[in-house]
């Protein structure tokens, strides 16, 4: 039988700190949260190796980001214990559940219906009264229970609309992964009443998201 709070400590130990995630409380979170309990039974025993890790059926295109890129993107956030924050794409919930032990409150948005249902009974079995993940269409945020102060994109984009930044309280910070492949990038952006300034994190990767893809272009 698999022991999952061995694992999720190798996890922090060996994938988290030895890729500059240094702060106390996100490694904290990550050895707490069970990683295992929001991926299908089959994957449980796989559940802390560092690579994207499919959610649901097969065709479904999710993924949890791989433990170290998740744990630096969190790091890119500067996370603070009085912060409202939104989750854009959150799956089956695992990062809703991480930020719920580093903010106030965790909004997640998620357009699959039964990600959203198997995020809330494990919300519910785990005693996560500060997070909740509702259903919507992830290109559009939450603008009902908005602003926030913080604002995670779980997945890689190519283009991030507008109004997804204007949900942004002033000095709220998004973070992401822009783009595919080897070239992609994590990117802090925050908004000031000058406009929205990014600045670059990191190198990484990540699954494309749905929705947030560049529309193709016409070529002659």
């Amino acid at each position: 039988m698999t022991d999952y709070a061995k694992s999720r400590t190798r996890m922090v130990d060996n994938q988290l700190r030895t890729n500059d995630v240094t702060d106390l409380r996100i490694l904290d979170a990550m050895e707490t949260v069970p990683r295992e309990k929001f991926v299908s039974a089959s994957k449980r025993p796989v559940a802390y190796i560092d690579e994207d890790l499919p959610i649901g059926p097969t065709d479904s295109g999710r993924y949890l980001m791989k433990p170290h890129i998740f744990g630096k993107l969190l790091q890119l956030a500067r996370v603070g214990s009085n912060d409202i924050a939104l989750v854009i794409g959150t799956g089956t919930g695992y990062s809703a559940a991480v930020l719920s032990h580093l903010a106030a409150s965790v909004v997640a948005v998620e357009e699959n219906a039964d990600f959203v249902a198997s995020a809330t009974e494990v919300f519910v079995e785990l005693c996560i009264e500060n997070a909740v993940v509702v259903e919507g269409k992830l290109t559009e945020g939450l603008a009902s229970e908005g602003p926030y102060d913080v604002i995670l994109i779980d997945g890689a984009v190519e283009t991030l609309p507008e109004a997804i930044f204007e949900q942004l309280k002033m000095g709220g910070r998004l973070v992401a992964i822009e783009g595919t492949g080897g070239a992609a990038q994590a990117r802090l952006y925050q908004r000031s009443e000058g406009g929205t300034s990014a600045r670059f994190g990191f190198n990484a990767s990540a699954n494309l998201l749905p929705g947030f893809a560049k529309e193709k272009e016409f070529q002659f």
